[in-house]
């Protein structure tokens, strides 16, 4: 997760850069700078994260799905115990 937010401000400073070499320098010119940055390397990175973007949600899902899977199984283990206990109970 840190390495697709590294390589994405990589990219955002990188339009900086350039458009501050551009010319986009002045005071006045700053919110262009940031807003030119921003579109820029939005665009940028989308298609050329395509592949990192791809792993972390693939890694995100499977920590879900694993999550999920741990929780069904402590409510499995929790109904058995609950049926066992009933079990070993006198019904009066």
């Amino acid at each position: 997760m840190a390495r697709y937010a590294v390589l994405r401000l990589t990219i955002f400073f990188g339009f900086i850069c350039a458009l501050w070499l551009l010319g986009l320098r002045d005071p006045g010119q700053r919110w262009w700078l940031l807003i030119g940055s921003a579109l820029g390397s939005a665009v940028v990175s989308y298609f050329v994260l395509m592949g990192p973007r791809a792993k972390l949600s693939a890694k995100i899902a499977s920590r879900v799905d694993e999550r999920a899977r741990r929780l069904e199984q402590s409510h499995k283990d929790e109904i058995d115990e609950d049926v066992e206990a009933d079990q070993d109970s006198p019904r009066g």
